[in-house]
Protein backbone atom coordinates (compact mmCIF):
# COMPACT_ATOMS: atom_id res chain seq x y z
CA UNK A 1 0.00 0.00 0.00
CA UNK A 2 1.05 3.58 -0.55
CA UNK A 3 2.61 5.21 2.48
CA UNK A 4 -0.09 6.92 4.52
CA UNK A 5 0.20 10.03 6.56
CA UNK A 6 -0.55 9.30 10.19
CA UNK A 7 -4.32 9.25 10.74
CA UNK A 8 -5.16 9.45 7.02
CA UNK A 9 -7.87 7.05 5.94
CA UNK A 10 -7.07 4.50 3.28
CA UNK A 11 -9.17 4.70 0.14
CA UNK A 12 -10.79 2.27 -2.26
CA UNK A 13 -12.23 3.17 -5.66
CA UNK A 14 -14.63 0.71 -7.30
CA UNK A 15 -15.52 1.35 -10.95
CA UNK A 16 -18.42 -0.78 -12.15
CA UNK A 17 -21.08 -0.70 -14.85
CA UNK A 18 -24.48 -1.15 -13.21
CA UNK A 19 -26.38 -0.73 -9.99
CA UNK A 20 -26.09 -4.08 -8.15
CA UNK A 21 -22.59 -4.97 -9.47
CA UNK A 22 -21.18 -3.80 -6.14
CA UNK A 23 -23.51 -6.01 -4.09
CA UNK A 24 -23.88 -9.12 -6.21
CA UNK A 25 -20.19 -9.57 -6.96
CA UNK A 26 -18.14 -8.14 -4.10
CA UNK A 27 -20.54 -6.83 -1.47
CA UNK A 28 -18.81 -8.74 1.31
CA UNK A 29 -15.42 -7.25 0.49
CA UNK A 30 -16.74 -3.70 0.29
CA UNK A 31 -18.50 -4.10 3.65
CA UNK A 32 -15.33 -5.54 5.17
CA UNK A 33 -13.06 -2.73 4.05
CA UNK A 34 -15.61 -0.06 4.97
CA UNK A 35 -15.77 -1.54 8.47
CA UNK A 36 -11.98 -1.40 8.64
CA UNK A 37 -12.04 2.32 7.97
CA UNK A 38 -11.50 2.59 4.23
CA UNK A 39 -13.14 5.51 2.46
CA UNK A 40 -14.96 3.86 -0.42
CA UNK A 41 -16.01 5.58 -3.62
CA UNK A 42 -18.23 3.70 -6.06
CA UNK A 43 -18.64 4.61 -9.71
CA UNK A 44 -21.63 3.18 -11.56
CA UNK A 45 -21.30 3.92 -15.26
CA UNK A 46 -25.05 3.50 -15.84
CA UNK A 47 -28.29 3.66 -13.87
CA UNK A 48 -29.32 0.21 -15.07
CA UNK A 49 -32.36 1.43 -17.00
CA UNK A 50 -32.23 -1.47 -19.48
CA UNK A 51 -32.40 -4.20 -16.85
CA UNK A 52 -34.74 -7.02 -17.83
CA UNK A 53 -36.17 -7.54 -14.36
CA UNK A 54 -38.88 -5.06 -13.40
CA UNK A 55 -40.01 -6.47 -10.07
CA UNK A 56 -42.14 -9.49 -9.28
CA UNK A 57 -44.92 -8.92 -10.11
CA UNK A 58 -43.68 -6.19 -12.48
CA UNK A 59 -44.16 -2.67 -11.16
CA UNK A 60 -41.51 -0.77 -13.16
CA UNK A 61 -41.21 0.24 -16.80
CA UNK A 62 -38.53 1.84 -18.95
CA UNK A 63 -39.57 5.30 -17.73
CA UNK A 64 -39.36 4.47 -14.03
CA UNK A 65 -36.56 1.90 -13.99
CA UNK A 66 -33.57 4.25 -13.74
CA UNK A 67 -34.88 6.20 -10.75
CA UNK A 68 -35.86 3.02 -8.94
CA UNK A 69 -32.51 1.38 -9.48
CA UNK A 70 -30.65 4.48 -8.39
CA UNK A 71 -32.67 4.57 -5.15
CA UNK A 72 -31.91 0.90 -4.59
CA UNK A 73 -28.23 1.48 -5.28
CA UNK A 74 -28.05 4.31 -2.76
CA UNK A 75 -29.69 2.08 -0.15
CA UNK A 76 -27.18 -0.69 -0.88
CA UNK A 77 -24.31 1.79 -0.57
CA UNK A 78 -25.56 2.81 2.88
CA UNK A 79 -25.75 -0.83 3.93
CA UNK A 80 -22.25 -1.68 2.69
CA UNK A 81 -20.63 1.49 4.04
CA UNK A 82 -19.87 3.06 0.68
CA UNK A 83 -19.43 6.74 1.42
CA UNK A 84 -19.54 8.26 -2.06
CA UNK A 85 -21.46 7.28 -5.17
CA UNK A 86 -20.68 8.72 -8.61
CA UNK A 87 -23.03 8.07 -11.52
CA UNK A 88 -21.50 8.60 -14.95
CA UNK A 89 -24.93 8.68 -16.62
CA UNK A 90 -24.03 6.50 -19.60
CA UNK A 91 -27.06 4.74 -21.02
CA UNK A 92 -27.29 1.13 -19.91
CA UNK A 93 -26.02 -1.38 -22.48
CA UNK A 94 -24.07 1.32 -24.35
CA UNK A 95 -20.86 1.61 -22.31
CA UNK A 96 -19.00 -0.28 -25.03
CA UNK A 97 -19.98 2.47 -27.49
CA UNK A 98 -18.94 5.39 -25.27
CA UNK A 99 -15.96 7.46 -26.38
CA UNK A 100 -13.11 5.38 -24.98
CA UNK A 101 -10.67 8.27 -24.63
CA UNK A 102 -13.17 10.44 -22.78
CA UNK A 103 -14.18 7.60 -20.47
CA UNK A 104 -10.56 6.76 -19.69
CA UNK A 105 -9.75 10.40 -19.02
CA UNK A 106 -12.72 10.73 -16.69
CA UNK A 107 -11.55 7.77 -14.62
CA UNK A 108 -7.96 9.01 -14.68
CA UNK A 109 -9.18 12.32 -13.27
CA UNK A 110 -10.89 10.47 -10.42
CA UNK A 111 -7.68 8.61 -9.67
CA UNK A 112 -5.90 11.92 -9.31
CA UNK A 113 -8.65 13.38 -7.15
CA UNK A 114 -9.16 10.41 -4.82
CA UNK A 115 -5.65 8.93 -4.78
CA UNK A 116 -6.96 5.45 -3.91
CA UNK A 117 -4.88 2.70 -2.37
CA UNK A 118 -6.99 0.04 -4.10
CA UNK A 119 -8.92 0.12 -7.37
CA UNK A 120 -11.51 -2.52 -8.27
CA UNK A 121 -13.07 -3.02 -11.68
CA UNK A 122 -14.03 -5.71 -14.18
CA UNK A 123 -11.59 -7.70 -16.27
CA UNK A 124 -11.84 -6.37 -19.82
CA UNK A 125 -12.21 -9.87 -21.32
CA UNK A 126 -13.74 -11.96 -18.53
CA UNK A 127 -16.25 -9.35 -17.38
CA UNK A 128 -19.19 -11.38 -18.61
CA UNK A 129 -21.15 -8.44 -20.15
CA UNK A 130 -20.13 -5.85 -22.77
CA UNK A 131 -20.72 -2.98 -20.33
CA UNK A 132 -18.57 -4.73 -17.71
CA UNK A 133 -15.75 -5.33 -20.14
CA UNK A 134 -15.84 -1.77 -21.47
CA UNK A 135 -15.68 -0.10 -18.07
CA UNK A 136 -12.93 -2.50 -17.04
CA UNK A 137 -10.91 -1.71 -20.14
CA UNK A 138 -11.20 2.04 -19.56
CA UNK A 139 -10.31 1.72 -15.87
CA UNK A 140 -7.29 -0.42 -16.67
CA UNK A 141 -6.11 2.13 -19.24
CA UNK A 142 -6.58 4.94 -16.73
CA UNK A 143 -4.58 3.07 -14.09
CA UNK A 144 -1.77 2.42 -16.55
CA UNK A 145 -1.59 6.08 -17.46
CA UNK A 146 -1.52 7.00 -13.79
CA UNK A 147 1.01 4.22 -13.08
CA UNK A 148 -1.34 2.53 -10.63
CA UNK A 149 -1.42 -1.03 -11.91
CA UNK A 150 0.10 -2.31 -8.66
CA UNK A 151 -3.11 -1.38 -6.83
CA UNK A 152 -5.58 -2.57 -9.49
CA UNK A 153 -7.67 -5.71 -8.97
CA UNK A 154 -10.32 -7.34 -11.13
CA UNK A 155 -13.49 -8.61 -9.51
CA UNK A 156 -14.54 -12.17 -10.31
CA UNK A 157 -17.71 -14.20 -10.07
CA UNK A 158 -18.45 -16.58 -7.20
CA UNK A 159 -15.68 -19.04 -6.46
CA UNK A 160 -14.51 -19.34 -10.08
CA UNK A 161 -10.99 -18.27 -9.11
CA UNK A 162 -10.65 -20.83 -6.34
CA UNK A 163 -9.01 -22.83 -9.16
CA UNK A 164 -7.42 -20.07 -11.24
CA UNK A 165 -5.38 -22.44 -13.37
CA UNK A 166 -8.50 -23.10 -15.43
CA UNK A 167 -8.37 -19.47 -16.55
CA UNK A 168 -4.66 -19.18 -17.16
CA UNK A 169 -3.76 -17.69 -13.77
CA UNK A 170 -1.77 -18.98 -10.83
CA UNK A 171 -2.66 -18.70 -7.15
CA UNK A 172 -0.07 -15.95 -6.86
CA UNK A 173 -2.26 -13.83 -9.14
CA UNK A 174 -5.37 -14.25 -6.99
CA UNK A 175 -6.40 -12.48 -3.81
CA UNK A 176 -8.84 -14.41 -1.65
CA UNK A 177 -10.81 -12.29 0.81
CA UNK A 178 -12.57 -13.85 3.80
CA UNK A 179 -15.98 -12.16 3.94
CA UNK A 180 -17.67 -14.57 6.32
CA UNK A 181 -18.20 -11.85 8.94
CA UNK A 182 -19.93 -9.60 6.39
CA UNK A 183 -22.45 -11.90 4.76
CA UNK A 184 -25.39 -10.32 6.59
CA UNK A 185 -24.50 -6.96 5.07
CA UNK A 186 -24.11 -8.60 1.66
CA UNK A 187 -27.56 -10.19 1.96
CA UNK A 188 -29.11 -6.90 3.04
CA UNK A 189 -27.54 -5.22 0.00
CA UNK A 190 -28.96 -7.95 -2.26
CA UNK A 191 -32.38 -7.25 -0.80
CA UNK A 192 -31.94 -3.52 -1.31
CA UNK A 193 -31.81 -4.22 -5.06
CA UNK A 194 -35.37 -5.38 -4.77
CA UNK A 195 -36.54 -5.10 -8.36
CA UNK A 196 -33.66 -7.31 -9.46
CA UNK A 197 -33.90 -9.94 -6.71
CA UNK A 198 -37.63 -10.43 -6.17
CA UNK A 199 -37.57 -13.26 -8.72
CA UNK A 200 -34.83 -15.04 -6.78
CA UNK A 201 -36.74 -16.88 -4.09
CA UNK A 202 -33.63 -17.83 -2.15
CA UNK A 203 -32.80 -14.16 -1.43
CA UNK A 204 -36.05 -13.83 0.54
CA UNK A 205 -35.80 -17.05 2.52
CA UNK A 206 -35.26 -16.73 6.28
CA UNK A 207 -31.84 -15.17 6.88
CA UNK A 208 -30.12 -18.39 7.94
CA UNK A 209 -31.19 -20.20 4.78
CA UNK A 210 -30.41 -17.29 2.49
CA UNK A 211 -26.98 -16.72 4.03
CA UNK A 212 -26.08 -20.36 3.44
CA UNK A 213 -26.16 -19.66 -0.31
CA UNK A 214 -23.15 -17.36 -0.08
CA UNK A 215 -19.55 -18.49 -0.25
CA UNK A 216 -17.29 -17.37 2.59
CA UNK A 217 -14.72 -15.85 0.24
CA UNK A 218 -14.59 -13.43 -2.67
CA UNK A 219 -11.80 -13.61 -5.22
CA UNK A 220 -9.89 -10.94 -7.13
CA UNK A 221 -7.28 -11.04 -9.89
CA UNK A 222 -4.27 -8.83 -9.27
CA UNK A 223 -3.64 -6.84 -12.43
CA UNK A 224 0.10 -6.60 -11.79
CA UNK A 225 1.23 -9.75 -9.95
CA UNK A 226 4.87 -8.85 -10.60
CA UNK A 227 4.53 -5.97 -8.14
CA UNK A 228 2.00 -7.09 -5.51
CA UNK A 229 0.93 -4.75 -2.75
CA UNK A 230 -0.23 -5.67 0.73
CA UNK A 231 -3.20 -3.31 0.55
CA UNK A 232 -5.65 -5.98 -0.46
CA UNK A 233 -3.95 -9.21 0.45
CA UNK A 234 -5.10 -10.74 3.70
CA UNK A 235 -5.73 -14.41 3.06
CA UNK A 236 -2.58 -16.09 1.74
Amino acid sequence: MNEQQQGEARKLLAVFAHPDDESFICGGTLAKYAAEGYEITLVSATRGEMGRRMGNPPYLNRETMADARERELREACDILGIGRLILFGIRDKTVEFADEEQLTARIESLLGEIDPDVVLTFHEIMGGHPDHCAIGKATTAACRRAERTASLYYITFGDAMSRPERYGYTRHDIVKIDVSAYLKAKLAAFRAHRCQTEMDEWVWLPDREALSRFGKHEYFIHADPVAPTVAFRDAF
